[in-house]
């Protein structure tokens, strides 16, 4: 196999991966071979190899006698997920609290600073300033692992991380921008969450408890933020009670 027809390869499974973890490529779509070849300007071997990379991380399913789709998301997936994602990253993180040094303290500061600087997508609900926010804070828990050793774990954790990145931004997050942008009503409570779980001042805590080597707080911490994705989730599907009173019938 020659380097051009690997970087191909390669540019279209990055590419594809890429829009299936943003939710530009939602779950359940279809993805037909001929539609992406022509949106993406991808040729076909190295689009059905890189459908077939997708696959194996279950990102993409294959359907039978129909190619393939985007895989599903779910709220039982989620909250597996979630569950994992405790398992895993919280003695990650405790892992590199006790291994970090001053290069660790500094890239976590850095990493803190530039999420700091991002506008909430509650504030502002468009594409652009969601994937910045979603860019930083990957950025952001990735610098607070950045000391871990275990390559296994880590290598759990991402795939763990990747498929949760996709069911919050499409089961927690679009919802909530389309209520920031007028087109729902009652979800004043589901806002107040995603506004409470995306604040800076709860990864403040967790960058000072870090920093502090508090190990005990730190654990405490993060499995309180591991858990609003799912809080996020609960009320978003909560259906608004409206505070008017019926009227008696006359």
């Amino acid at each position: 196999m020659d380097g051009e027809h690997i970087s191909k390869t390669e540019a279209a499974y990055r590419t594809l991966r890429r829009d299936i973890l943003s939710t530009r490529l939602g779950p359940g779509t279809p993805l037909k071979l001929g539609a992406l070849r022509i949106a993406y300007s991808i040729g076909w071997t190295p689009l059905r190899e890189a459908l077939s990379r997708l696959e194996a991380e279950r990102l993409v399913t294959a359907v039978s006698n129909r190619g393939f789709a985007v895989a599903k998301v779910s709220r039982e997936e989620l909250e597996d997920l979630t569950r994992a994602r405790l398992l895993i990253e919280v003695p990650l993180f405790v892992e590199s609290i006790r291994n970090g040094g001053s290069d660790w303290e500094a890239s976590v500061i850095t990493a803190h600073y530039r999420l700091s600087r991002c506008t909430l997508a509650v504030e502002n609900p468009s594409e652009t300033a969601l994937d910045d926010w979603d860019e930083k804070h990957q950025a952001f828990h990735d610098a607070l692992l950045g000391a871990a050793t275990s390559a296994w774990l880590l290598r759990f954790q991402e795939t763990i991380s990747d498929q949760l990145r996709r069911h919050h931004r499409f089961l927690s997050l679009a919802p909530m921008l389309r209520a920031a942008a007028g087109q729902e009503h009652g979800h004043e409570q589901a806002l107040a969450a995603l506004r409470d779980a995306t604040a800076i001042e709860h990864h403040t805590h967790l960058m000072e408890a870090a920093l502090d080597r508090d190990i005990e707080r730190a654990k405490a911490l993060m499995t309180e933020h591991i858990g609003y994705t799912l809080d996020v989730y609960a009320r978003s599907e909560e259906k608004p009670t409206s505070t008017k009173r019926r009227r008696r019938p006359k």
